[in-house]
């Protein structure tokens, strides 16, 4: 029996050294202290509990706001997206008044930009047109909501260059679809996808392409009539264009490389 006794006693003597709070007699401000310092050390698994402890001890100020976002991007950071963007959408509905809305805004957007993107992809060989489009899309409805309630918002030049990149990338990613299809002889597919991009894209690299897919799968079902009245509408649009000349590129760089 006494072995018995023991390991119970020892169990909640565990149990209560497991549940003691060191936090219990920090102030908000100190906890605040200590949660921003472990962040800024990259210790995001134990700046977030004490965000999270921080939201109900200071509950109803601006400091469980701050904490609740901080707290958004800890899990960002330690590449918890799903949380990131569960933690903005219970702020955005908490807090619609609140003056850091902007902000919660253009974080859910950068969540998404880089779950989809990386923040710097720009500088490798994979770009998005070449990745799954649920997140961009995403990503571009956040920005587009800041920066229609918050023209003025210091946030809102670079959600706009964002916005720009996402759209060009949905326009390529139809055209990438659209180039696929063409490849393995589907040109019905190929010319309702590259059609889709014309459809709704406007001013984006991207319709070039689409245009000469469109030219080459006419051509490819005899359509000589389809395929003459685009490939003049690619003349006069792309006077310069290298696939009137060579064709399909071969390796690239993508769209968007600036060197």
């Amino acid at each position: 029996m006494f072995p018995v006794l023991f390991a119970a006693s020892l169990l909640a003597a565990c149990s209560s050294m497991k549940e003691e709070d060191k936090t219990a007699t920090w102030s908000p401000n100190r906890i605040y202290a200590e949660a921003r310092d472990e962040m800024s050390s990259g210790a995001y698994d134990k700046a977030i509990p004490l965000f999270e402890k921080l939201e109900g001890r200071a509950a109803g100020t601006m400091l469980a706001q701050q904490a609740q976002l901080d707290r958004a991007y800890a899990h960002y950071k330690a590449g918890d997206q799903a949380q990131a963007q569960a933690t903005l959408d219970r702020f955005i509905k908490l807090h619609p008044a609140s003056p850091a809305l902007d902000y919660a805004l253009y974080l859910k957007g950068i969540v998404n930009f880089n779950d989809n993107l990386g923040l710097f992809s720009f500088i490798s060989k994979q770009d998005l047109s070449e990745r799954d489009q649920k997140a961009a899309k995403e990503s571009f409805e956040s920005f587009r909501d800041l920066v229609a309630r918050f023209p003025d918002s210091k946030y809102t030049p670079d959600a706009k260059s964002r916005m720009t990149y996402i759209v060009n990338s949905l326009a390529q990613y139809e055209v990438h679809v659209a180039r696929f299809y063409y490849s393995r002889g589907a040109y019905v597919a190929a010319i309702n996808r590259a059609q889709s991009a014309l459809q709704d894209y406007r001013d984006v690299p991207a319709l070039e392409e689409a245009l000469f897919i469109l030219v080459r799968s006419y051509d490819a079902l005899g359509m000589a009539q389809l395929r003459d009245d685009t490939r003049r509408v690619l003349e006069k649009n792309y006077p310069s264009s290298e696939y009137l000349s060579r064709g399909f590129k071969g390796t690239k760089d993508p769209w968007w490389k600036l060197w």
